[in-house]
């Protein structure tokens, strides 16, 4: 089956039909390094994650780059604030500690390191050579008035809005910039003239005076840099479609550049049925999360909705995931157990099963996926149950194949190295001492007292299974 992907500006599904026959580049909007990442930003940069999994893993060499924005209006703020109540960081200071938060937070998830990971200060020359095109062209202006700013002409491109499928003359005024200079109130900031209040570090030398990029800039000029003119993905969050990658896409078209051949967005996240604002209270953060889970249910519960839906978090939104992923590693526990000496051990190939690879195929119809996962799990338990050993070691690998391309692999190294925590050792060894006790209970002959202590566990939703190598416990399984 052909890879299908919901293009945003086709607004329908197309067949994915790279530009270079087995690569792929992708371009993913970063984070704006102004405060702690968020569970927005964690669920975003997840689902480019898995977008590049299922790529590699149908054999595509993916090039995959994301930036990060280190100076911004809200940076230079926020960190004036700071200073203002009496501290010292500065903006530059300011940005990197929270990129490392952001990059703590993804390498928490499981989430890739990107091939690239550009800053937006260090493509000042890329931006201003991007933005010398534009003017040239008559599709950019300094502004008159000598501030140093400089002005995409939204006018002068018949095809802006065409992302969005919006007409300009129901466009708002861009907010990015004072108006005073601008020939038209949409036209948008591609240069930012240093203004009296700002600090020196966060100026640049350029032919329109002393200043630094337009946010939109920022992502053009990187995306040419590190992909070249053309490239086959561009994604981000829905909150960027208008006005971020409208105006993205009207200054790189407008410079003669084709730029990206799909766009892919995802989508939000509620908190509890609200949208997640500052003005409301309700932000959730990435320590938030995990300090409430364990990163690897953290991360099957953002990405186990399909990446353009609205996903809501809710009081059991992990101990749902918790309780997904505890079949799931029960059931490798289990046949790795049965399994172990006999003929079948280390078989079933690591491939994933047909239906898998149609649900992802199908837009990264990531929940369609899970439910083969899990349909295997159950039938891989089935076959454990009737001691068919063979099928069971063919859901085995089949299990494996899925939780390694989704990156929710229980067995893999990333997600035991952390060992249990004192509440989980705690209940291991009540748990080991209680089984001892049946053991010893049934080799009295007490059968009433076993079966007691077995119907104690259940009730508590302690699965206990009786094989010829002893008893062993698992929770929900």
């Amino acid at each position: 089956m052909t890879l299908r992907l919901f293009d945003t500006k086709a607004g329908a599904l197309r067949d994915f039909v790279p530009l270079r026959e087995g690569e792929i580049g992708i371009y993913v909007c970063g984070p704006t390094v102004q405060s702690s990442p968020h569970i927005g930003h964690l669920r975003s940069a997840l689902v480019y994650d898995q977008l590049r999994r299922w790529l590699a893993y149908r054999g595509f060499d993916v090039t995959l780059v994301r930036n990060v924005t280190d100076i911004d209006d809200k940076i230079l703020v926020n960190a004036a604030a700071g200073i203002a109540e009496g501290g010292s960081e500065q903006w530059w200071a300011l940005a990197y500690r929270f990129e490392l938060e952001f990059t703590d937070a993804y390498r928490a998830l499981g989430i890739q390191p990107p091939t690239y990971e550009p800053r937006a200060t260090a493509s000042i020359p890329e931006m201003q050579e991007l933005i010398g095109r534009l003017i040239e062209s008559g599709h950019a202006y300094a502004a008159p008035d000598g501030s140093g700013d400089v002005y995409f002409d939204v006018k002068s491109w018949p095809s802006y809005g065409e992302l969005t499928r919006q007409s300009i003359d129901n466009m708002e005024a861009a907010a990015d910039a004072d108006p005073r200079a601008k020939h038209d109130p949409r036209d948008f900031a591609l240069w930012k003239g240093r203004k009296a209040d700002e600090p020196e570090s966060a100026a640049f030398p350029s032919p329109w005076g002393e200043g630094r990029p337009g946010w939109h800039i920022e992502c053009s000029a990187m995306s040419r840099k590190y992909l070249g003119p053309h490239f086959d993905i561009h994604g981000g969050g829905l909150d960027l479609r208008f006005p971020h990658h409208e105006n993205e896409v009207a200054q790189s078209t407008a410079a003669g550049d084709p730029f990206a051949n799909y766009w892919v967005h995802n989508g939000l996240v509620h908190v509890n049925g609200q949208k997640m604002s500052k003005s409301l209270g309700n932000s959730v953060y990435a320590a938030d999360l995990l300090g409430a889970a364990r990163p690897l249910v953290v991360r099957y519960y953002l990405g186990s909705a399909h990446y353009r839906s609205t996903i809501d978090f809710h009081d059991g939104s992990l101990s749902e995931a918790e309780a997904a992923l505890d079949r799931i590693a029960g059931f490798f526990e289990r046949v790795e157990r049965r399994l172990s000496g006999t003929r079948f051990a280390g078989h079933g190939v690591e491939v994933v099963p047909d239906a898998f690879a149609e649900a992802m195929d199908d837009d990264l119809a990531v929940p369609q996926a899970l439910a083969v996962l899990h349909d295997t799990v159950r039938s891989g338990n089935a076959a454990l149950d009737a001691e068919d050993l063979e099928a069971a070691a063919t859901a085995r690998g089949h299990a494996l194949a899925m939780t390694e391309v989704l990156g929710i692999n229980p067995l893999s190294p990333q997600w035991r190295s952390g060992g249990s925590t004192v509440a989980e050792s705690a209940l291991g060894e009540l748990i080991d001492r209680l089984l001892a006790d049946r053991q010893d209970a049934r080799a009295a002959r007490d059968f009433a007292a076993a079966d007691r202590i077995r119907d104690e566990l259940t009730a508590a939703g302690i699965t206990i299974e009786d094989t010829p190598t002893g008893s062993h416990w698992s929770i929900g399984s």
